[in-house]
């Protein structure tokens, strides 16, 4: 499915998928969606 333009992911969506994919005990299908998540947070801007 493509990303519509201005669509991310929130912080604190973002915190709790980094949160499970730190967790060995997450299965995998969570891991992915968590990542997936995860790939729609926006980079960090260089200074």
């Amino acid at each position: 499915m493509a990303k519509k333009k201005g669509e991310e992911t929130s912080k604190r969506v973002a915190s709790k998928a980094a949160e499970l994919l730190r967790d060995p005990r997450t299965p995998k299908a969570v891991k992915s969606v968590a990542g997936s998540a995860l790939t729609q947070r926006p980079g960090k801007k260089s200074k």
